[in-house]
């Protein structure tokens, strides 16, 4: 990268880096980083043998020149010559293969990234559930997933602005005093001219940065436009609505507007080359002016006036570099902030200490919601208010409801996804506050409408652990009814699922993936089963086979199933109906029909709806 680029590039990153006000200062992000660096060997002690060989190779070029001219003007022999000559060359060959040796450790550069992914990582998947709808959470998210998503992002490229500033640093110390040799009027010229061309350049940056937010709505639509056309979900509506020439008259308005705003940012971009030009053009005619002068009057000598003469450009540089390294270190102390931000982001649930629920093989729970209240923060009234529920040790209930009941709600403040705005939930009387909330989770095992096949094998998928035991694995998926399925798969439990990880995956059916699930459910043994919805996309014929799995796999542990079709709780030894935050409806399946209530409604609407779905399907 030339110093125009960095000037620019510096002055550019300074400007976006005003968006936002960082938690933590510039000072305090660097030495972060620093301790984040000792957690990766070899890296602290890498960059800084890179920084020291790049300052070598600075001071050698500055001063062979002007050496060999100062032999030449002494008539010193040709074998002094050539020797001094050869020594230069050697030092910068030395040096510029340790260099280069070292540019290439990119490892340690790309492992200390990965310590920040990782604490990332470990953030993301092990904070409380509603930060995962907290905005403000996910924006911190977004910003950290951003500084380290590749090589040039902040969390490695901070570690090259640091060596930059530091080589900078140390060659602007080095040049400054050589300069004050010959007279201040050289450094004061000097710091003059480059602050004042970093200045101005810094202007014509912050109006390029404006063109370019300006730009982005124009690039986006055509972006939008373009990917549009490809979209086999529009194909259809392109051809039967004739859409085409309307596609193609928004790309070129697009186009058009862009190609406009990127025309003024390659004139002031122009402008802003031309003001740094004459800048430099100024500087060095009045630096060679006034060393030309000295010589003229004996004071110095041709080798001498070109070392000075040279070290002036270079100052010039180092001054450039230092200004705009500390304005890209700007920038990437923010996206660092964000970083330690979201790491560090305050958890609603007690995460670490609290109690430990007991987890013995005889153990008894019984959970309650007492006088509950919750309402979601973009809600406009409770799903659930002043709501009171006991679930007796071993009791298999019903959950049932119209959509937007509060079922899926119910089943998140049981399983401590959710707390109460008002209320507690309780464990063996005991409120779940108090308990460490990922001991809590070990209680429940559960298998969730919105479920996920992970991109592993079956046994990864059942055991979720590194080490599956593969003898329990086959029994959980034999009691799943699954095992004949998956013993007839090419490589039976190490068959791949997930077709957009592996292009030999195997793709289970609806049902099969539930009873996949379902022995992923018993690999943990939990003594709480929970069921929300998961076979909302079966047939009522296939949803009735897996709730006769389930009822058979659930015996002697408490479950709470929550179902859309309501022949499926007559297993269960209690149904409850939820209607406007409440229980309206409470009994057997048996009890509620005889009620002749809401729950009798609503099953002979959906006798109903079957009998004439079936009739259909015979015809």
């Amino acid at each position: 990268m030339s110093k125009k680029e960095e000037k620019r590039g510096g002055a550019l990153n300074g400007v976006q880096g005003k968006a936002h006000s960082p938690q933590y200062g510039m000072c305090s992000n660097v030495l972060y980083m620093l301790r984040l660096g000792r957690e990766v060997p070899g890296l602290l002690p890498q960059r800084i043998c890179l920084v020291l060989v790049s300052v070598v190779i600075s001071v050698t070029g500055l001063y062979m020149s002007p050496t060999l001219l100062r032999i030449l003007e002494k008539g010193q022999s040709l074998d002094q010559l050539l020797g001094a000559l050869g020594g230069f060359v050697l030092v910068l060959l030395l040096a510029s293969g340790i260099k280069g040796y070292m540019e290439q450790q990119g490892t340690l550069l790309i492992s200390a990234r990965q310590v920040i992914l990782d604490r990332m990582n470990a953030k993301a998947g092990t904070c409380s559930y509603p930060l995962l709808q907290d905005d403000a959470f996910l924006s911190k998210w977004e910003k950290g997933r951003r500084a380290t998503s590749d090589n040039g992002a902040a969390a490695e490229d901070i570690w090259r602005t640091l060596s930059r500033i530091l080589e900078n640093g140390i060659c602007f110390l080095i040049y400054l005093a050589l300069l004050t040799q010959v007279k201040p009027f050289l450094i004061l010229i000097t710091l003059a001219t480059t602050s004042l061309g970093y200045g101005i350049t810094y202007c014509f940056v912050q109006r390029d940065y404006r063109l370019q937010e300006e730009a982005s709505r124009p690039t986006r639509g055509a972006f939008w436009v373009f990917n549009a056309t490809r979209n086999p979900k529009l194909a259809k509506d392109v051809r039967i609505f004739g859409m085409r020439q309307w596609l193609e008259g928004m790309y070129a308005k697009y186009r058009k507007l862009a190609e406009d705003i990127q025309k003024r940012r390659t004139k002031n971009n122009i402008a802003a080359d031309l003001a740094s030009l004459a800048l430099d053009i100024l500087r060095n005619g009045i630096a060679y002016a006034y060393l030309l002068a000295i010589t003229l009057q004996g004071n110095l000598s041709a080798g001498e006036f070109l070392l000075y003469f040279t070290a002036v450009t270079g100052f010039t540089a180092w001054i450039t570099g230092i200004l705009g390294g500390f304005t890209t270190l700007h920038r990437q102390s923010i996206e660092i902030s964000m970083i330690r931000e979201f790491c560090e982001f305050p958890e609603p649930f007690r995460m670490e200490g609290g109690r430990e629920p007991a987890l013995d093989a005889g153990a008894k729970y019984q959970l309650e919601l007492r006088d509950v209240t919750y309402q979601y923060p973009t809600g406009e009234k409770p799903v659930l208010e002043h709501f009171n529920l006991k679930i007796r040790p071993g009791e298999k209930l019903a959950v049932v409801g119209v959509n937007g009941a509060g079922k899926t709600t119910l089943i998140k403040l049981l399983c401590g996804f959710l707390d109460p705005d008002q209320g507690t939930v309780l464990l063996n009387g005991v409120d779940i506050r108090e308990y460490n909330r990922r001991e809590y989770y070990r209680l429940f095992a559960a298998v969730f409408q919105d479920f996920y096949i992970l991109g592993g094998s079956i046994a990864d998928n059942v055991a979720q652990c590194t080490s599956p035991d593969l003898e329990k694995v086959w029994s959980c998926l034999e009691r799943a009814g699954i095992k004949e399925r998956i013993e007839r798969l090419p490589g039976g439990l190490d068959a791949k699922l997930e077709k957009k990880v592996y292009p030999e995956a195997v793709e289970l059916s609806g049902g099969e993936s539930q009873r996949l699930m379902m022995a992923r459910m018993l690999y943990k043994e939990a003594p709480i089963l929970i069921l929300d919805e998961p076979t909302a996309a079966l047939d009522a014929l296939a949803e009735q086979d897996v709730y006769e799995r389930y009822n058979e796999l659930a015996q002697g542990r408490t479950s709470v199933y929550i179902s859309h079709r309501l022949a499926s709780t007559r297993f269960c030894d209690r149904v409850i109906l939820l209607e406007d935050g409440g229980i309206r409806e409470e009994g057997t399946h048996e009890q509620l029909m005889s009620l002749g209530g809401r729950y009798a409604q609503l099953f002979r609407i959906q006798s109903k709806y079957y009998r004439e779905e079936e009739a259909g399907e015979d015809a």
